[in-house]
């Protein structure tokens, strides 16, 4: 592993990619941009003159950005037998990877495609995490219900404000502690370990490996431990494409009989994180919106928020439902103008 000093500005961070690239062979590739994600991370192609391809990450340190995690969690999944990508170079200090080139089949791209195959894909990314389930967990922060309360809270602070012009602490306060001592409460089962952004966007299909590899996986930097239902929220409550009602209910369906947990708990647990997430991701895309400038995320706030509604509706959130429901504006067009800020 290289080892140097951040680089201080554009010409030097420039300087310190065409150095790591050179020692790791791959100073005359081509250079491509691929599309990035929310964070500070940018994400390049590289071609080799034989045609062979890597991909360049380059996360900035000084843009709070850390591979360490990356590396950390890729291997882990590589040794359960899981395709990440494999870890050709890297540089921690400085904040480059070179990695495994896995391509562009994005399970949300075959789909638009072939949509009559989202019953085999989302089948084989169930059982990608009831394999990951059953591994030993990796060293990651845990997700506690605390953590997860003050996050979902977002939606009270970024959401609510952004669109009624009110910042309300109190009523903000009140949401977290109940919020916090309902996912205490229900969400007990031993953890396991979450990529936490498993979806359409970031799972690659790859036809030509066997079994499990054939779900590439990405952008799991952030994983932590919590409660076994979360990818499986993130993977069938996702924000960016619609999964039909008959796929949500087999594959819930598919994990259960796979892992032999108790139905009913699970089922009630799927409900709290399903609320959890979609809270947070309501107030995550507000916030890319009025903080960062980024308002292509407001469109995606309707779909989350109807996930949200769906997953109140179960007996377990009553103790918030009403006070969710009372408290936050529903995403209609004048609100998704406020957040646009027009």
């Amino acid at each position: 592993m290289q080892t140097s000093s951040p680089p201080k500005s554009n010409a030097d961070r420039t300087a310190a990619i065409r150095s790591f690239l050179a020692d790791a062979g791959w100073g005359d590739a081509a250079i491509a941009p691929l599309a990035g994600d929310a964070s500070n991370r940018r994400y390049d192609r590289l071609t080799a003159a034989d045609g062979t391809r890597a991909v360049l990450m380059d996360a900035p340190p000084e843009k709070d950005e850390d591979v360490r995690p990356f590396v950390t969690i890729a291997r882990h999944l590589t040794a359960c037998g899981l395709a990440a990508p494999k870890i050709l170079a890297e540089d921690a200090t400085t904040g480059l990877l070179l990695l495994e080139d896995l391509g562009d089949a994005l399970f949300a791209r075959v789909l638009e495609r072939q949509p009559e195959m989202e019953h085999q894909l989302y089948e084989a990314a169930v059982d990608v995490l009831v394999r990951l389930h059953n591994c030993d967990l990796p060293e990651a922060p845990d997700y506690s219900p605390g953590l997860m309360a003050e996050l979902a809270a977002l939606a009270f602070t970024k959401y609510r404000t952004a669109v009624t012009g009110e910042d309300d602490p109190a009523l903000t306060a009140r949401f977290t502690e109940r919020f916090e001592d309902l996912l205490h409460q229900t969400t007990r089962t031993p953890p396991v370990l979450a990529l936490r952004d498993y979806h359409a966007e970031n799972l690659l299909w790859l036809p030509d490996r066997d079994g499990l590899e054939r779900v590439g996986l990405l952008d799991f930097q952030d994983a932590m431990t919590c409660h076994p239902s979360y990818d499986l929220v993130s993977l069938l409550q996702d924000a960016r494409r619609d999964v039909s009602p008959v796929i949500e209910h087999r594959m819930i369906a598919r994990y259960i009989e796979a892992t032999g947990t108790d139905d009913h708990a699970f089922r009630t647990g799927y409900a709290l994180i399903g609320t959890q997430r979609n809270l947070r991701i309501i107030g995550v895309f507000a916030r890319l919106a009025t903080d960062y400038g980024k308002p292509r995320y407001v469109d995606l706030i309707p779909r989350v928020w109807d996930h949200a509604m769906r997953d109140l509706d179960h007996t377990a959130l009553a103790p918030i439902s009403d006070l969710v429901r009372d408290s936050l504006p529903a995403p209609d067009p004048a609100a998704l103008d406020k957040l646009r800020g027009r």
